[in-house]
């Protein structure tokens, strides 16, 4: 329904390209979006389980932490049954990384200075490249190298981009290009601070991240403003939202993120009134209800839910589907913008959730006939 209008462009970063798995990350490719898993890794059972329903929500990427053997004994199971390119998290046992990369690690996320002497990250590096994983450099707030905290003596923008660059470096010493960078904090100012800088200083792609932000609602906040921030100004190439809450709610406020600027498009954009006395229906129940039954929508439409006719008809010519309330439980159904016909309360919900499943099946045979002429042609 809604044409692009240039006002709400964004002009992205220019990055350079790299594969996780494959996936591309960087250059002109969509912005990915990740999450990482909370089960015990040697539960490979678990694992696969708390995967799958993260893929279910649209997770481009997943992180699974490999901190003992353990772990990455089970990994190789968990890449095998995983959909998507799978990133094992390590810190400080570079064996750990050796390992993951040879059980099919798509990427490896890793501080090469905490690994350990040149020839440990020497070795990190040459596992990468024998079995064609990517490498995130991932600097926090939180765990900055002594020295650098000696010399700004407090976490800063500067110190988080020194870091980086200090780790970029150990790659490029060894011939290693196939990475991408994450200067994390809890603090908005400072992550925001820190990627404009490194932005400036380097051309690889840069994933977007504010670290411990808090419970689904708090943390969801912080991280719009602080992510919204970067976005908007055209930086980040790939992000996770971090959240005390399931690795799938992760997933799905990261995809509103980047629908809400235009930057992907999956699923439905619902556009709803916050309810007031006016409203002819339960706005905020209905939407609610709504939000979780078509969850399995992966199609990109739009959705009005409107509780009375003061903005009702307005929002509705701007998406593909619209419901306004009306008086005696009778409200005006929209169609691709146009009043079409009326539906009761009592079938309201399972009549839009017929409405959306059918649109959506008609968008996708659109595309499949238009993909199909194009290979034709």
């Amino acid at each position: 329904m809604n044409a692009i209008r240039p006002w709400r462009t964004i002009e992205r970063r220019k990055s350079r390209q790299i594969m996780v798995g494959n996936t591309p990350v960087g250059g002109d490719a969509p912005i990915t979006v990740q999450t990482m898993t909370n089960t015990l890794t040697s539960d490979a059972r678990a694992t696969i389980d708390q995967i799958r329903r993260c893929e279910e929500a649209g997770a481009d990427i997943i992180r699974v932490s490999c901190p003992d053997r353990e772990s990455t004994a089970a990994f190789g199971k968990i890449v095998r049954a995983a959909r998507v390119p799978l990133v094992a998290d390590i810190h400080f046992h570079y064996k750990r990384a050796l390992e993951a990369a040879d059980a099919g690690a798509a990427c490896l996320r890793i501080n090469p200075g905490n690994i350990g002497s040149s020839e440990r990250v020497a070795e990190v590096v040459r596992a990468a490249k024998a079995n064609g994983c990517a490498i995130r450099i991932g600097v926090n707030a939180g765990s900055l190298e002594r020295d650098l905290l000696e010399k700004y003596g407090e976490p800063c923008p500067e110190a988080l981009v020194e870091s980086a660059m200090d780790h970029i470096k150990l790659l490029q010493d060894h011939d290693f290009h196939e990475y991408k960078v994450a200067v994390k904090a809890s603090d908005v100012f400072l992550a925001v601070a820190a990627y404009q800088g490194l932005a400036d200083a380097v051309d690889c792609p840069l994933h977007l991240g504010i670290t411990e932000a808090g419970g689904l609602i708090g943390g969801t906040v912080k991280s719009s403003i602080g992510l919204g921030n970067l976005l908007w100004s055209g930086i980040g190439d790939t992000i996770r939202v971090s959240l005390s809450a399931e690795p799938e709610e992760e997933i799905r406020v990261g995809f509103e993120m980047l629908k809400a600027l235009g930057l992907r498009t999956r699923g439905v954009r619902v556009v709803s009134c916050p309810s007031c006395a006016r409203q002819g229906f339960d706005v905020i129940r209905t939407v609610q209800a709504l939000e979780e039954r078509l969850q399995h929508i992966k199609t990109p439409l739009s959705l009005s839910v409107l509780g009375c006719v003061v903005n009702g008809p307005g929002e509705a010519r701007e998406t593909d589907i619209g419901i306004t309330g009306g008086g005696a439980g009778k409200h005006m159904v929209y169609l691709s913008g146009v009043t079409d016909h009326h539906v009761q309360s009592a079938d309201m919900l399972d009549h839009i959730v017929d409405l959306v499943e059918a649109k959506a099946a008609e968008i996708e045979d659109s595309m499949n006939d238009a993909g199909r002429l194009a290979a034709a042609e």
